[in-house]
């Protein structure tokens, strides 16, 4: 039996890394990186640390619009997977690369699984929440990482083909936070104390499209008066050198970094200032506080959880909320265990 993983960006590593292995010991694996994720040093790196089988194709179609990235991917997936012949195909998270998979697989009539499904954020003018709609509804099976997520699935009557299975990246973390702690030498090489900075990430467009956006919310975290360490997304990079925005003291950006060093980086930060939807999770299985920069979230339980808020820069108590964020309560097991080996268990079912 023939399964065919599409993945085309960093968070779709991680959650493949526990999966492919646990995977290749009872079926054949081909894996496909569709290149969205277009730093081919960046996506070589986290191949490698997380010791993920080379792509067997690597199609380079990161740029371009969604719809013209979507469409390229669609022919070229569609080719593969002509040739390929797969029985199953597996698409991860809520990329254009997930989708695109999702349809070119529906198109073939080959059963189609998509991990991490059931998410909603409820803003329909994030790509990503159309991504995740369309691949529902598309895809035979739905591996559901919460109780929410099949909530979610459960109201768009899309319960019969859904499967608490819990989140992967729980699996993926915990199989290399110690080779993080061992092997990673950022918190030296950055002149770092553990606890003594905050770790920014961003990405979304509406944080950082924008210059005059980007430049106050940046003055604003830049007013905690605290050590921040910014390993800036590209896209952000070029919005900061383009607009000439000046960057205060406090804020030390970096380039991005593997995978082992920014488990490093979060597992030693105070805090985690992010507008990501997987490092909401990070944080969260790592016991970080989280400051999400969105008016929303798809992880829910993070917020009910007491160990996630959501805060907007223009909020009149902003770095007060920040500061004063601490939580105490215990945490919950909302992204289950033995995640990878339940997954296995639904695919040898649902191949067989």
């Amino acid at each position: 039996m023939k399964i065919l993983s599409v993945v085309g960006a960093r968070p779709q590593f991680i959650k493949l890394s526990p999966l492919s292995r646990a995977i290749r010991k009872n079926f054949q694996e081909k894996i496909v990186h569709t290149g969205q994720h277009f730093d081919e040093e960046m996506s070589k790196l986290f191949f490698h640390q997380m010791e993920i089988p080379l792509p067997d194709y690597n199609l380079g179609l990161g740029g371009g619009t969604h719809a013209e990235q979507t469409g390229k991917m669609l022919i070229a997936l569609e080719e593969v997977m002509l040739k390929e012949k797969p029985d199953m195909v597996l698409v991860f998270g809520d990329t254009n690369s997930t989708l695109a998979g999702s349809l070119a697989a529906a198109k073939l009539l080959i059963k189609t699984i998509h991990i991490e499904a059931g998410l909603r954020s409820f803003n329909r003018t994030m790509p990503e929440e159309i991504n995740r709609i369309i691949t529902d509804h598309t895809a035979d099976y739905l591996f559901a990482p919460t109780k929410t997520a099949v909530n979610n699935l459960s109201n768009e009557g899309l319960i019969n083909k859904t499967y608490l299975t819990g989140d992967i990246m729980v699996d993926s973390l915990n199989q290399n936070i110690e080779k993080a702690i061992q092997s990673s030498n950022i918190i030296y090489e950055l002149n770092l104390t553990s606890e003594d900075y905050y770790l920014l990430t961003l990405h979304r467009p509406y944080n950082v499209d924008d210059s005059k956006n980007l430049e106050f919310l940046l003055q604003k975290i830049s007013d905690l008066g605290k050590k921040i360490v910014f390993p800036v997304h590209p896209r952000t990079r070029k919005v900061i050198v383009e607009n000439r925005i000046k960057i205060s003291d406090n804020i030390k950006i970096i380039k991005p970094v593997g995978y082992l060093d920014f488990l490093r980086l979060e597992q030693s930060a105070a805090k985690i200032i992010t507008d990501s939807g997987g490092i909401q999770k990070e944080a969260y299985i790592l016991k970080k506080p989280c400051i999400t920069l969105r008016t929303e979230t798809e992880w829910l339980e993070t917020i009910y959880e007491g160990w996630n808020i959501l805060l907007l820069p223009n909020d009149d108590n902003f770095c007060e909320k920040i500061i004063n964020f601490n939580p105490i309560s215990k945490q919950n097991d909302i992204f289950g265990n033995n995640v990878t080996e339940k997954m296995v268990k639904y695919i040898f079912e649902l191949i067989n």
